[in-house]
Order: C-alpha cells, then sequence, then structure tokens
C-alpha cells in the first residue's frame, strides 16, 4: 500500500497543495485529475521521490516495489530493447547481471560457487526464467515488433521507444505503478491492450492523462486537485466530471431546496450507475457505483472555454467529390492511392491512418496547401472552409501582441469585438496583451480556434485539435463539436471526441480507403472491418 501524510508543495507563495492525506490501495486505479499547473506531474514525482514535499512524507509498505514510466527516452540508448524491460524489475536485473557475472569467471571459487547456488534461488523465486518471454510478450502486446526485440533503443524511433519504456514500467508486477500520460504516441489497438491490462491489474496504478475515454476504462477512483487539496472520489472521470457539472448547477439555485437537491443527486447516480454496469469498464466491475454518494462533491474551480463554431451560410447540396486522388513522397512513399468519395449534408467525418503525414497531406489537399500527384478535389460553390492545422509555429513567428495577432483574421477590427473572442478562449484582462511568441503549446491552440470561430466557415478541417489542450479545453471543444450541425473532416487521438462526434470513418491506407457511415466504436468493433483494414494493409506491405 501506498500513503501520504500531511503532504505539503509549494513554490515561493504559491501553493499547489497542503495537508494531503491519503492511501492508494491495491486492486485501484487513480486518475490524477487538475486544471493545468495544478501540480499533476508533480504530485507523482513526489510520489516517485524524484521531488521533495515541503511538509510530510510519502510512505510505501515495505518490501513492495513501485514502477515509474520513465520520460527520459535516450536513458537506455545502449542497451538491448529485451535488456531494458527486464530492468524495470531492478532487483532481477541486478541478480541476472551478478549471476552471469559469476558464470563468465574462468576461475570459479568455492566462494562463487556458494553464491551462484543463492542467486539462481533468487532467480526461481522472482520467476527468472520467464523472464524473457513474459517481457517479449508484453514488447508484442504494445505493438514492438519481435525483429526489435534485440535491437538497441537508440535504433528505435520515439514512438518505439514509448513502448519499451512503457513495457518496461509494466515488467515484473510491480506494486505501485505511476504512469505520467502513458497513451502519448499510442495507436487505438495499443492503447485498448493497456486498458485491457490495467483492468485486470491486481496492484495499485496511480495515472495521470488527458485521454478522457482511457481514463473512464481503468479508473476507479478520481484524485482531483483543487482548493489546494487532493480530494479522492469513487468512480472515473466520466462521474466526477457530471457530478462536479451537477454540483456547480446546484450551487447556482439558490431557491432549490435540500431535499429537491438530494434527490436529483440520488437519480444521477442512479442513471450513470445503470449506464455503467452495461460496458465493460474496470470501474463497473471493480465498483458499484450504486453504493457512491456525490453530496460531498464541490464544484470545480476550473474554467472551460466558449467554444462555438457559427457559420455565416448554410451549405448547398453540393459539398464535396474527391476523385481518384493519389500521394507519393519525394522519397517513394505512397500516403494513398485511388481516394474517391462523396460528401453530403451533416456529414462530421473522422479520417483514419497509421500514418498521420498521409492524414495531414491529405487535409492541406483539400485545403490546396499541397497537391496531388493525381485525382481532382471539387468543392461546392457554397463552401467556406476553416482549417485548424496540427503544426501553428508558422502563424507564431511575428511578436504581435494577442490583440494584434487575432485582428488580422477579423473583418471587424473593433477591440471590444476582438477581445470578446479572445475572453471566451480565457485570455482576460492584461493577458491581451501578450506577445504571441511566447505563447504556450495549449495557448497556441485556442488563439488558433480563435482564429477559426472568426472564419464562420461551413466546413471544419480540423488536424488533431486536442493537442497541447487541457482536460477542459478538450471537453469543450467536444461539445462544440457535437453541436455542430454542418460539414467536418477531423483526426484525433481522443478516442471520446473521435467517437460522440464522428458519423462517418474514413480509414486512408496507401492502396485505398475504408469508407463507412457509423460511429467510432461500432467501427472498431466490426470484425468484419478488421479483417479489410488488415487485408488493405497487408496490400502494402506486400
Amino acid at each position: 500500500m501506498l500513503s501520504v501524510s500531511n503532504l505539503s508543495l509549494r513554490y515561493g507563495k504559491r501553493v499547489l497543495f497542503e495537508d494531503v492525506n491519503l492511501k492508494f490501495t491495491p486492486g485501484n486505479c487513480y486518475g490524477i485529475i487538475g486544471a493545468n499547473g495544478a501540480g499533476k506531474s508533480t504530485f507523482l514525482k513526489m510520489l516517485s521521490g524524484e521531488i521533495e514535499p515541503a511538509t510530510g512524507q510519502v510512505s510505501i509498505t515495505p518490501g513492495e516495489r513501485m514502477s515509474v514510466l520513465k520520460q527520459n527516452h535516450f536513458e537506455f540508448d545502449g542497451s538491448p530493447v529485451l535488456q531494458t524491460v527486464i530492468m524495470g524489475n531492478k532487483k532481477l536485473f541486478e541478480v541476472m547481471q551478478e549471476k552471469d557475472a559469476i558464470y563468465a569467471k574462468e576461475n570459479f571459487t568455492e566462494e562463487d560457487g556458494n553464491r551462484a547456488a543463492e542467486l539462481e534461488t533468487l532467480f526461481a523465486e522472482m520467476q527468472g526464467w520467464n523472464a524473457e518471454s513474459d517481457a517479449a510478450n508484453m514488447l508484442s502486446g504494445l505493438g514492438v515488433a519481435e525483429d526489435l526485440h534485440h535491437k538497441l533503443m537508440s535504433e528505435l524511433d520515439g514512438k518505439t521507444k514509448v513502448r519499451v519504456l512503457l513495457a518496461q514500467a509494466l515488467f515484473g508486477n510491480p506494486e505501485v505503478l505511476l504512469l505520467d500520460e502513458p497513451t502519448n504516441d499510442l495507436d487505438v489497438d495499443t492503447i485498448t491492450w493497456l486498458e485491457n491490462f490495467l483492468a485486470d491489474f491486481e496492484n495499485t496504478v496511480i495515472v495521470v492523462s488527458h485521454d478522457r475515454h482511457f481514463l473512464d476504462a481503468v479508473c476507479t477512483y478520481v484524485a482531483d486537485i483543487d482548493y489546494n487539496r487532493i480530494q479522492l472520489y469513487a468512480g472515473n472521470y466520466s462521474f466526477w466530471y457530471e457530478s462536479s457539472q451537477l454540483a456547480l448547477r446546484q450551487k447556482s439555485d439558490q431557491n432549490k431546496k435540500i431535499e429537491d437537491k438530494r434527490k436529483e443527486l440520488q437519480e444521477f447516480v442512479e442513471r450513470f450507475s445503470a449506464n455503467a454496469s452495461k460496458s465493460r469498464q474496470a470501474t463497473s466491475r471493480k465498483k458499484l457505483l450504486e453504493k457512491l454518494v456525490v453530496d460531498d462533491i464541490k464544484p470545480s474551480t476550473r474554467k472551460y472555454p466558449g467554444i462555438i463554431f457559427k457559420p455565416e451560410r448554410e451549405c448547398g447540396d453540393q459539398i464535396l467529390n474527391v476523385e481518384n486522388l493519389s500521394k507519393t513522397t519525394n522519397d517513394g512513399t505512397v500516403l494513398f492511392n485511388n481516394i474517391t468519395f462523396t460528401l453530403v449534408k451533416g456529414d462530421k467525418v473522422a479520417v483514419l491512418s497509421k500514418e498521420h503525414i498521409a492524414i495531414t497531406t491529405f487535409f492541406e489537399i483539400l485545403m490546396g496547401l499541397d497537391t496531388q500527384d493525381s485525382g481532382n478535389v471539387i468543392w461546392g460553390s457554397t463552401i467556406t472552409k476553416g482549417y485548424l492545422p496540427n503544426e501553428n509555429a508558422k502563424f507564431f513567428n511575428g511578436d504581435d501582441n494577442l490583440m494584434d495577432w487575432l485582428r488580422q483574421f477579423s473583418a471587424d477590427k473593433d477591440e471590444t469585438y476582438i477581445r470578446g473572442f479572445l475572453g471566451k478562449m480565457l485570455f482576460s484582462g492584461e493577458e491581451v496583451f501578450k506577445k504571441s511568441n511566447v505563447l504556450s503549446g495549449g495557448e497556441k491552440v485556442r488563439c488558433m480556434l480563435s482564429r477559426l470561430m472568426l472564419s464562420n466557415a461551413n466546413c471544419l478541417i480540423l488536424d488533431e485539435p486536442t493537442n497541447h489542450l487541457d482536460l477542459e479545453s478538450i471537453t469543450s471543444i467536444n461539445q462544440a463539436l457535437k453541436d455542430w450541425k454542418h460539414i467536418a473532416i477531423f483526426t484525433s487521438h481522443d478516442h471520446e471526441l473521435v467517437h460522440t462526434v464522428a458519423n462517418r470513418i474514413i480509414e486512408i491506407t496507401p492502396s485505398g480507403i475504408i469508407d463507412k457511415r457509423m460511429s467510432y466504436d461500432e467501427y472498431l468493433a466490426d470484425e468484419n472491418i478488421k479483417a479489410l483494414r488488415e487485408e488493405m494493409y497487408a496490400k502494402e506491405m506486400a
């Protein structure tokens, strides 16, 4: 068991949290949530001992092992992949090294023999004979091909390194597992594998993630950093979010009687419990939500951006025709071939591909920012396009303040009008005079969303719109796209956004496309589509 007592952390006069007393027990997964800068990752570093608290202490049951997902992708560059995974169990790896060193000696003494016997006993007790096969199975589950298992870490690309380091953290059944953004750079199949692994994990997991679907799938508790405290709530992220929104509405309704509020809370718990019981989520398997009470859940102090897209005109009947579109890179890599489809009113299309560069290039061709090798892109005369690119650095090269930066994209130059759009994206007061070239990644995306709202387009093309955003901004853009009644073409790694927004899925492969009118979850679960995807990508390998 892991526990913290009287924990506090301050930076100068700023208090992140204080007097935190928590117990993290086996069989549960705790999702750490909080606004940007609240101290989520810092809290994990305190638990691991990387950062010392201002006051208090962190305690783990003697003899238990804590494993942490490493963020330094170059730390193990000199080690083979399989060995890097086994290093996750430090004690086992030390036994293996010492044992191998003894057996490598030319002059083997009686003392060496006795020590080797001790090490062999320890090795057997720690299931050492299964270490390599267990590590290999874990790597395969995380999508690391077998031909990479004996290569050096330095030979891997960044995304594959992330998977190896995740395997290292999971290896050897640690009693406490700390994961900071474990789904970054993982595809949907690998995330599903990880969700299932953690759902069946019998020890303690503490995770920070911006992936709401992942938090819902694995968390049995939410640890909310707010009001300079860390409060535990039973249930997953969606339960916490909906209940905190309910608490906020009740707080604003001063005239509602206590009895009416309690009844509304109870009906909410029952409704949420009924929905959760139909899912495969870890929450519904490990904790019965019927036992939950939300009386003590406070309205969150977080602020949510106001994202509202309003088209200047309605779409006509002719939206978009794409005919036999093909594109190959300069080095001969086929990004896509023979793409043909037609959009109709109301289409909200999620575009998928194993290679994100294929999607970005496809979007840029649709926008006229790149040229295809062959084929045609024909837009209807009533269509106006608004584009949110994945890479936005070129928009922030100058030293304009935010007012002047946004004003250049607006027909209405009035200061009050421009301030209104910046205010919706949580830039208020003197913040509107901040220089545009010193913004954080999340602030840049919020500025780009302001620019997009100003376009009044009736067709939105969005390349990873949730990148760099906090959970509050992700929730806001998700709701804005759910409310959008016009055309949207987008890609996102946020499972919840794709599932709740898209009514059509188009997957781009080098040998063609798969085009289905269905939800994302239906697409992923369809066995016929799975077989078709394997066939399409097999053509690429051939």
